[in-house]
């Protein structure tokens, strides 16, 4: 299996095969001494990030929604890591604290990454080691949107958009005294220590928030060396003595994360109101060689090398954020359905220590404002349009600040509009935005403006069967990173230069799907294109600076294709218990039209869940397989393939109102070296080993 983009011929199949009889009940076919032949009901789960509140079913833009028993499976302790099991997701990591999903082969400043429906406010786009301010662990469902999701959150959505969901501005009450949860786990391969709660209180029209989590692990094990195989050839070569290469742990991986908040919000008959107050705090490592600045020598000519990091003082992150949100609505309000508003203030900052020195402090003031109106239903039509300010106040000072200070202002307007047709849905869309782009620096500022339009269609085949089709044209306006940069990036190792001229992204992307629901059967398989003009990217000079090859921000054209499947299969309930197989695959190309390969572009994977379940006991086993990716850009190494094998065991029980859950979960079990391909520590610090977690949730 490669990365090349072309559909898994099995379980296409497979879907096809299922949908066959499906199909023929739109002419009348029926099987009713068959109860598995007929459509079964699913768990209705809103998407709150569209103004529309619709189900994940009623969508013609493809969305995931991770929520529930298979959130608690898979929360880890950054964003990219909790959602890379999810079809056409993988995660860009840089070390233990540093975790970014990758949507369909984009990432960084084309995914936008939110909180409620809000933007991140961070400066985790800025450069690769910079962390998400979201703690997965507080989720109450984690919305994927995959895709251009411009329409909604502006040119930063280009490639889609994860919006975090975690209730902490109550917008409904509990409809109880008191409801919350908690967890306390460990985990083996780091020593990690993890615990959260959360209360949710009813106090008349008042309803109260409060949450709070700590994480804390040590240098994570891995099962060999820290560096890849052709580095530490290659050091070997040059006369290294391997005893100085880091092995069985990945040097100065460990993290300490904290934080918490308080919320509440006022319900009255027409109009509510709420507001929180939030804190995140991280102090993470970047593993040796991925901050190195050259390589120091001692005066016998030999590498000081603690751990093979090239003499180089620890660099930590240590980052705060705080935020404050207001948000309410108002129902009826003369001819609206409803109107809703948000507003967020973000106070950024993380300083990267070399060892006690501050060596660049990043600071971030960020403002955003939404508001949404939701039109009544007229002739069957219903829709929304809505007004969106966002500011991001930047600076970086120190020796690796190779971002100049800017003010970046984006005002945006966006509508979109469906109807049904009996069986075919539309749903039309479009936004409209004016960026200004101004650094504190003699270079005069950047004035743009954005559009975007999209369509599409969901047609019900019959209750079993749905096709849709999305197409699309998007802009991105190129952000102050990719406009002024000029100095030393050492977290992607190069000296990068912007260009204040580039001109827009655009990306014109067309989808098509099949999804299934059919008795025992539930699955999806979706194909897609996009064509970039523009693309914006780092492409080398073949000049060095300052010991680092020179790269330079530039434009060219590329294709993105790819497709993505998955399958859930009730294999029996019977007296043995309700067993379930879940499948998924995916498999993303990009290639400029200069020729070549775009880098770190996602390898294409296969993986598969069997899930038991018999009266209080909930069990599951699992593995993925990444194929090995050696289609790869110029100057780029390739990463072998590999195999992860997962597993998990649960106990519930209840006492009073109280549901209690013993678990242990396994992952990398067999241990294996696994690098990521999306990742820029490839060649520098591999996933962590096996890892057995344990821990006790309760909620109530």
């Amino acid at each position: 299996m490669t990365a090349q983009a072309r559909p898994a011929p099995l379980t296409l199949a497979v879907l096809l095969a299922l949908a066959a009889p499906a199909w023929g009940q739109a002419t009348g076919t029926t099987d009713e001494d068959h109860a598995h032949d007929k459509p079964h009901t699913l768990e209705a789960i809103e998407v709150t990030a569209s103004p529309l509140r619709q189900g994940i079913d009623d969508l013609a833009r493809p969305v995931d929604v991770l929520a529930g028993e298979d959130l608690d499976a898979r929360k880890a302790g950054n964003l990219g890591e909790t959602l890379e099991r999810q079809a056409g997701v993988q995660n860009a990591s840089f070390g233990a604290g540093v975790g970014r999903p990758v949507i369909r082969g984009l990432e960084g400043a084309r995914v936008q990454v939110l909180a409620n429906g809000n933007s991140a406010l961070d400066v985790s786009t800025v450069s690769a080691d910079h962390a998400i301010g979201i703690e997965p662990f507080l989720a109450d469902q984690i919305e994927v949107l995959k895709g251009p999701a411009t329409l909604l959150y502006g040119s930063g959505a280009i490639g889609g958009a994860v919006n975090v969901v975690d209730g902490r501005v109550p917008t409904a009450q509990v409809g109880r005294a008191v409801s919350g949860r908690a967890e306390l786990r460990h985990g083996s391969v780091d020593d990690q220590a993890t615990g959260m709660a959360r209360l949710d209180m009813d106090a008349g029209a008042l309803t109260l928030h409060a949450d709070v989590f700590r994480r804390s692990a040590d240098d994570y094990r891995i099962s060999g060396y820290a560096f890849s195989d052709a580095l530490v050839a290659e050091g070997i070569e040059e006369g290294e003595d391997p005893g100085h290469f880091a092995r069985g742990r990945l040097p100065n991986s460990r993290l300490t994360t904290e934080g918490g908040a308080l919320g509440g919000s006022w319900f009255g008959e027409r109009a509510w109101f709420g507001l929180a107050a939030s804190t995140y705090r991280s102090n993470y490592g970047i593993p040796p060689g991925a901050h190195a600045h050259g390589e120091d020598e001692d005066h016998d000519g030999e590498r000081e090398d603690e751990g093979h990091g090239h003499g180089e003082e620890p660099v930590r992150v240590d980052l705060r954020q705080d935020r404050f949100e207001a948000r309410g609505g108002v129902r009826d309000p003369g001819p609206l359905q409803e109107l809703n508003w948000r507003v967020v203030r973000s106070l950024y900052e993380h300083a990267e220590l070399e060892g006690d020195e501050v060596g660049t402090r990043f600071e971030n003031d960020g403002l955003e404002a939404r508001v949404e109106a939701v039109l009544r239903e007229r002739n069957g039509w219903r829709g929304a349009f809505g007004l969106q300010y966002s500011e991001r106040d930047f600076s970086a000072i120190g020796d690796e600040a190779f971002v100049p200070p800017s003010l970046s202002r984006d005002l945006g307007l966006f509508a979109l509009t469906e109807k049904d047709f009996g069986r075919l849905k539309l749903e039309f869309g479009a936004r409209h935005d004016r960026v200004r782009v101004t650094p504190d620096a003699q270079a005069p500022a950047v004035h743009r403006s954005a559009s975007s339009l999209a369509a599409g269609a969901l047609w019900d085949v019959n209750e079993a069967v749905h096709l849709s089709l999305n197409l699309n044209r998007a802009e991105r306006v190129p952000t102050a990173e990719e406009l002024f940069s000029d100095g030393p990036h050492i977290a992607t190792g190069s000296y990068e230069i912007g260009d204040a001229g580039l001109d827009n992204e655009v990306a014109l992307g067309a989808e098509l799907g099949l999804h299934l629901h059919q008795g025992r059967f539930e699955g999806s398989v979706s194909v897609f294109r996009t064509r970039f003009d523009d693309f914006i990217y780092l492409a080398d000079t073949g000049a060095m600076e300052d010991g680092l090859p020179v790269r330079a921000w530039v434009q060219g054209d590329a294709v993105f294709s790819g497709w993505e499947t998955t399958l859930d299969v009730e294999l029996a309930d019977n007296a043995s218990g309700l067993w379930t197989l879940r499948v998924f695959a995916d498999g993303v190309d990009a290639r400029p039209d200069a020729g070549g390969r775009l880098p770190r572009i996602a390898p294409g994977r296969v993986g598969s869940d069997l899930l038991w379940r018999q009266g209080p006991w909930h069990a599951r086993l699992g593995a993925v397989r990444v194929a090995t990716q050696d289609d790869v850009a110029a100057g780029e190494s390739a990463t072998a393939g590999y195999t992860l094998v997962d597993a998990g065991l649960e106990y519930h029980w209840d006492v009073g109102g109280a549901g209690w859950e013993l678990f242990v979960e396994g992952r990398n079990l067999g241990d294996r070296e696994a690098r990521q391909h999306t990742s820029y520590l490839k060649d520098l610090a591999p996933l962590p080993g096996r890892n057995v977690m344990t821990g006790v949730r309760v909620s109530f």
